[in-house]
């Protein structure tokens, strides 16, 4: 589908009151540019297809998005919120605002964003539907540590509900309860959450995107490939692997699409799609795995409204199957004009 084919609409881009990107890109390295990139690019590339868009800044206050609607009187709000009010959990209800208001929205519903950004819940609920996942215990805040036998070590401790790998390194694998103890301490200090330790599964990390609401599309495997592992080291995605350049050349980081047999990619699409219903999910996703080396298949999380700059990995992975971002970008902004509350 070309550009030119595409209906123009009235668009405001909700995201952090931080992260509205300038008007240009100039004189601004990409070290400058890199927090608010996928705003840019959605902005951007929406301009560019054409549509009218209006930016709104978010922090603390939903009259902001209220005075957005009655101003711009949009068809849609394309939804890059993360957190409000500082906090990670909030993004539910921001959706459910935009619910109440009647307006169309992109990305997850409420319901959605309810179990899956409680890392325990969601598990929770795989688990019942006997979908593989590590064994896992929550650990709250103001508690004493103290580990279920049934738990077995390695375990990866991290926060319950933050997510872009925030206090996760290599000293989050732990391997005894006084590097347990430890790990749950820093994480309630420095995220201000509930700490989740699971089973550490070794194997290829794998993400899977999938896009739809009722109709289910996955995007080809994507895979974490850490060429210069240090030995001894896991293969986990911690924050400095994500999020730091220089460290990501030092190490040989490359996502790509995944080398899996025919068999293996069928199983892993028709799970992803079971999973993606299984947590009310719609809009789009991304389902991160571990894959041992005998084909076990466990998830370890599920992402509603996943990172979509462009050129990363859920924008990779939809390319790699011929949809371009602006289509990408289009058909996000399609299947929130389709969803219906309840649905």
């Amino acid at each position: 589908m070309s550009a030119e084919t595409f209906k123009k609409l009235r668009v405001i881009v909700l995201c952090h009151e931080d992260l509205v990107p300038p008007d240009s890109l100039e004189g601004l390295t990409a070290k400058e540019v890199a927090p608010f990139k996928t705003e840019w690019d959605v902005i951007s590339t929406l301009k560019k297809i054409g549509h009218d868009v209006s930016p709104v800044g978010v922090y603390n206050n939903l009259g902001v998005i209220g005075n957005a609607l009655m101003e711009h009187k949009p068809h849609i709000a394309f939804n890059l919120l993360e957190e409000f009010h500082g906090y990670p959990l909030y993004d539910q209800h921001v959706v459910s605002y935009l619910e109440l208001m009647k307006q169309p929205y992109t990305g997850c519903n409420p319901r959605g964003l309810t179990i899956c950004r409680d890392k325990a819940l969601s598990k929770m609920v795989l688990a019942y539907h006997r979908i593989h996942v590590p064994a896992f215990a929550v650990f709250h805040m103001n508690r004493k540590v103290k580990r279920s036998k049934r738990l077995k070590f390695p375990l990866l401790v991290k926060s319950i509900s933050e997510e872009g790998s925030v206090g996760i390194a290599r000293a989050s694998i732990v391997n005894d309860d006084a590097k347990l103890a430890e790990r749950v301490e820093f994480i309630h200090r420095v995220t201000k959450t509930h700490a989740i330790a699971e089973q550490y599964i070794a194997g290829r990390e794998i993400y899977v995107s999938v896009i739809g609401n009722q109709r289910l599309q996955t995007y080809t495997p994507w895979e974490l490939v850490i060429e210069k592992l240090p030995e001894g080291a896991p293969n986990i995605a911690t924050s400095k692997l994500k999020w730091d350049p220089a460290y990501q050349e030092k190490v040989g980081v490359v996502t790509k699409a995944a080398e899996l047999d025919k068999a293996m990619c069928e199983k892993i699409e028709r799970l992803s799609k079971r999973i993606y219903r299984t947590l009310f999910l719609s809009g789009y996703a991304r389902l991160d795995y571990r894959v041992t080396e005998d084909g076990n298949i466990y998830v370890l999380e599920a992402n509603p409204n996943p990172q979509i700059a462009h050129a990363e990995d859920f924008a990779d992975s939809a390319k790699h199957c011929g949809v371009d971002y602006a289509g990408l970008l289009q058909k996000i902004i399609a299947l929130g004009l389709r969803y219906r509350t309840g649905a």
